[in-house]
């Protein structure tokens, strides 16, 4: 494949091709030998175009987390592409590798131990700023520390003040502040709300919101809560044992939809309406997740499908656009289908 030209509006802002990464696993306290792999991420592709939030979901163990560190270079790939505006994040060196770095964040999980505890927030915001040169004269850096504070929703009066004089989601405002000190195009949230009080979820995700529109960024937004990323996202991607299951637009991914992990996943979704409820049918999936030291064969959600054939169980499905924009990975879906009775509208 060819590498788009960098700041090409026609070409996707982050490309993702066939990217994979496996931790190792090694025995042995004085020489260690290399006894396994633990797949983590196992040959995934997608795309998101600029200005596009794309969600990615899943459960606990399926890889969205280390696919979001891999696609923006904080682990090494072990195999595949990724191209962030054009520049390929794996082979990329020097002046390129620190563009970037700049151009690329990381709003993390958990906003306590994402801050360093012994830096104020003036060097915890203003480290981007000292180490991509973007302002050298200490008072002009922190008049834009108090300028990213003040964009965030927090006084500047408290830019001196340390990590744990604030609350969980003031914690998380300065984490999304540091994260656009290097003025970045595309930020990679992995789970921003999930550790935070339900009061103040919705805070941070309108914040995210208002941040997109004013400063047009991108997002991929990695997240548990399936009616939140129905909120925020305009695409959603299914992820399942380091594979994707499911990828389309949100509205056509919850209304109908086709791979039956996804299936599964939406029945679960609490729905405000009682009449609405009582008419859906919940699917309960049977058995543990496998393990991804030693993922099945075929297809990886053969051992919990309720629609299995003995097919699934050799050959690996092919990732197909099913309807326009509209991708999964099953051997059962065809081009034609009808909408199942798991729509959460």
């Amino acid at each position: 494949m060819t590498d788009p030209t960098p700041n090409d509006d026609h070409q996707p802002l982050v490309r993702v091709v066939d990217l994979k990464k496996y931790f190792p696993i090694r025995q042995g306290l004085i020489i260690q030998r290399t006894t396994g792999n633990v797949r983590a991420v196992d040959g995934i592709s997608f795309e998101i175009a600029r200005g596009e939030t794309l969600g990615l979901v899943g459960e606990s163990g399926c890889g969205k987390s280390t696919a979001g560190r891999t696609l923006l270079g904080l682990y090494p790939a072990t195999g595949g592409s990724t191209f962030i505006d054009g520049r390929h994040v794996q082979e990329a060196a020097g002046d390129d590798w620190m563009l970037i770095r700049r151009q690329a964040q990381m709003i993390f999980q958990d906003p306590y131990a994402s801050l360093n505890p012994r830096w104020t927030v003036n060097a915890i915001i203003g480290e981007p700023l000292r180490v991509h040169h973007l302002i050298d004269a200490e008072a002009a850096r922190i008049e834009r520390v108090t300028e990213l504070m003040a964009l965030v929703g927090l006084d500047g009066r408290y830019i001196n003040r340390f990590p744990h004089e604030f609350s969980g989601g003031q914690r998380q405002r300065i984490g999304i502040a540091r994260a656009l000190a290097s003025d970045p195009i595309f930020l990679v949230c992995d789970e921003p709300i999930s550790a935070l009080d339900v009061s103040i979820q919705a805070q941070v995700v309108n914040l995210l919101e208002e941040l997109q529109d004013r400063l047009g960024l991108t997002y991929l937004f990695i997240a548990h809560d399936l009616s939140m990323v129905r909120h925020i996202c305009d695409r959603v991607a299914v992820m399942y044992l380091g594979v994707m299951a499911e990828l389309a637009d949100k509205d056509d991914l919850y209304e109908e939809p086709l791979h039956p992990y996804t299936q599964a996943l939406l029945s679960a979704v609490p729905v405000p309406d009682p009449k609405v409820a009582r008419r859906r049918r919940r699917i309960i999936l049977e058995g543990d997740v496998p393990s991804p030291i030693n993922p099945p064969s075929g297809c990886r959600f053969h051992t919990r499908c309720p629609v299995a054939q003995p097919h699934c169980s050799t050959y690996i499905p092919e990732w197909r656009e099913i309807t326009p924009g509209h991708w999964v990975a099953c051997h059962e879906v065809e081009p034609k289908f009808r909408p199942g009775p798991f729509s959460t509208s």
